[in-house]
């Protein structure tokens, strides 16, 4: 896909794609939403989305421990790990907040009990200290506070995966083996525990990292076991699509997803061979070129992640106040097109910010030459 110490085209722009998805997804008046994957597998953009981050958290490490040392990289992702615990707590307090606007909007919805907002004016100051202790985690922050575990995970799991892919590959299934067992470790209030179990979610990190620290050959691409592996997945996706559209009569239970099932599993695997026989033949860079302000959402994607959750809230909670008869289906366009284009312009300012703030002139005038040299004297 990449050089070892480039960023991925491609791999950008599945993340912004993923990205635009997860929250039109997240909207429950949304058209695009009965298009997305879904839809039409027993897997969905969370399982892209966690994959992807394993493969450029790889990416990430080995090019700051190649370009600097092991230890500049390992205090970069404890510091990442600590920025994404401060976008959980923001992203707690917007659900909050969003929870707030939803009781005085009088909107009938089961969301108000999911933001934590009638329990937080219930007891304030508990469930302050339950959320910065992750037992509770308000609507869409939930998914963060495993992404902070990972992050710290990523110093030790990445050099073992460059020396010994088959035993983090092992490692990892022995620990999704026993995710139900070990979730019971995890601090919550829930009696059901955390929305993402992270010893289940760790095998698709996991994937990602191998992925990218141990990539498929374009040999193996081309070669006729290649050939026979897309004829079958196309074949099991097809299958998996007919299932969904015309079998499936209720949504498969929270605890499937919770935990990671076997047939997500699957289900991912077919998709991500497919998009990587694509990415092999050229095909989605192709696209992501022609789309860079999705390749652009990507690159700024803790911030983005963040208020795609905090404008889906919004979108939906305006689509349910709004009735437009047979026509709410227009409302719901309108929600994805307000959606997916504050996404696009949030990244594109974003990217701005943070360029200005590296060409950014220092504040400070810089000391004349002989005054610097009567200063080393």
């Amino acid at each position: 896909m990449s050089s070892p110490n480039r960023r991925s085209l491609e791999v950008d722009f599945f993340r912004g794609l993923v990205l635009l998805v997860i929250a039109v997804d997240h909207i429950s008046g949304s058209v695009l939403s009965r298009f997305t994957l879904h839809s039409y597998a027993f897997c969905d953009s969370a399982e892209v989305f966690v994959f992807l981050g394993g493969y450029a958290s790889a990416a990430a490490y080995t090019s700051i421990e190649t370009s600097r040392s092991h230890t500049a990289a390992c205090r970069r992702f404890l510091k990442r790990s600590w920025e994404i615990y401060r976008a959980y707590l923001f992203t707690a307090v917007m659900m909050l907040l969003g929870g707030a606007l939803l009781m005085w909007l009088r909107v009938d919805t089961p969301m108000l009990q999911i933001t934590e907002w009638p329990a937080f004016l219930a007891r304030p100051l508990g469930l302050s200290f339950d959320i910065a202790t992750l037992r509770h985690q308000p609507y869409l922050s939930s998914v963060l506070p495993m992404y902070a575990m990972f992050a710290l995970a990523v110093p030790f799991v990445v050099p073992l995966a460059q020396r010994k892919p088959v035993v983090v590959l092992f490692g990892s299934l022995g620990m999704w083996l026993f995710a139900s067992s070990l979730a019971q470790w995890l601090p919550s209030a829930y009696a059901e525990g955390w929305s993402f179990n992270p010893f289940a979610w760790q095998l698709m990190f996991a994937l990602g990292i191998l992925s990218r620290v141990q990539p498929i050959s374009a040999e193996f691409h081309n070669s006729k076991t290649a050939r026979w592996l897309t004829r079958a997945a196309i074949v099991v996706f097809l299958t998996f699509a007919f299932a969904k559209l015309f079998l499936e009569t209720q949504a498969p239970p929270g605890y499937m997803k919770q935990n990671l099932a076997t047939l997500r599993i699957v289900s991912f695997v077919v998709v991500a061979w497919l998009f990587a026989q694509a990415v092999h033949a050229g095909w989605i860079r192709a696209i992501a070129q022609a789309l860079p302000s999705v390749v652009n959402v990507g690159k700024q994607g803790l911030v983005c992640f963040i208020a795609g959750a905090c404008m889906s809230l919004v979108i939906d909670t305006a689509l349910r106040v709004v009735s437009l008869g047979s026509y709410q289906w227009m409302a719901g366009l309108g929600g994805d097109a307000v959606a997916i284009g504050s996404l696009i312009w949030l990244a594109a300012f974003w990217r701005d910010r943070k360029e200005a703030q590296r060409t950014r002139v220092p504040k400070h005038p810089a000391v004349p030459a002989h005054m610097a040299n009567r200063r080393d004297q």
